[in-house]
């Protein structure tokens, strides 16, 4: 993925001058990790707020959304090359009625009119991605101060409607649980069925008994078996298995599953 560097803006009164964004359109990026079991998501913190939120901005006129969307996760965690996958539109009326913007400003003395912009109305699209959070080396950018992973379950005072994007999420993420996560490279090339167990287990919150798993599993023919696993104990070694199909975000295009407000 090549991101443009032109783009990003340095300080946020650059950020407000800027007349070059397509009319009240956001995209935010829920990203999910996973890591020992535990579903974490990622969440920035904005400078001189007690509030946390997705990475998120906005859309610039010659730009795609998908590539909107790469751009401003780039700019806002440095995280790049991931598998970004639209999954709902956000337009309830009030969705940005927690001032957040009106805040910031204030914060940092910017004044602007109060029909600028930033301040009207915005319809976001989310795009998801699963990742190893262990792997992720995150920055905050010139509008935030922190970033940082929160377990799903556990989040801090959300900004705008990012609790509820972040649950639609990982809804998105069950409902497809076998070709989304599956795909997205997730786990190693080879994996054990218990590895497997245990990563549908978390996404799902639930447990599953080994032998009614693994049938299920082999019954979607999405994988192949591979070698066994030896690793010098007494126990019986396990089978290896990979996924017969690699996503990769260059090459697979989906449909929005949800393509009207609900």
């Amino acid at each position: 993925m090549k991101i443009k560097d032109t783009k990003s803006k340095e300080t946020l009164q650059e950020l407000i001058d800027t007349k070059d964004f397509v009319a009240h359109i956001s995209v935010d990026c829920t990203i999910f990790g996973f890591h020992n079991n535990i579903l974490k998501v990622l969440l920035l913190k904005y400078h001189d707020l007690d509030l946390w939120s997705l990475p998120g901005g906005f859309v610039f006129n010659d730009e795609d959304l998908r590539e909107a969307a790469e751009r401003v996760l780039f700019e806002r965690t440095h995280l790049k090359g991931l598998f970004l996958k639209q999954f709902h539109t956000f337009g309830r009326i009030d969705r940005t009625e927690n001032n957040v913007h009106q805040i910031l400003l204030k914060n940092k003395g910017i004044t602007v009119p109060e029909d600028h912009w930033i301040f009207q109305r915005f319809v976001t699209v989310g795009y998801c991605s699963l990742i190893d959070f262990s792997l992720a080396d995150t920055f905050p950018d010139a509008f935030n101060e922190s970033c940082e992973w929160f377990e799903v379950n556990n989040l801090p005072k959300m900004a705008f409607d990012h609790d509820r994007i972040i649950e639609t999420g990982l809804e998105y993420l069950r409902m497809n649980i076998n070709t989304e996560v599956a795909a997205s490279n997730l786990l190693p090339e080879k994996f054990t069925m218990k590895d497997l167990q245990a990563l549908y287990e978390t996404i799902l919150g639930q447990k599953f008994r080994r032998n009614n798993f693994q049938r299920k599993i082999l019954s979607l023919n999405i994988l192949d078996r591979m070698e066994k696993l030896y690793d010098g104990s007494a126990n019986k070694a396990p089978y290896l298995y990979k996924f017969k199909t690699k996503v990769h975000n260059s090459t697979n295009q989906y449909p929005i599953s949800n393509d009207e407000e609900s």
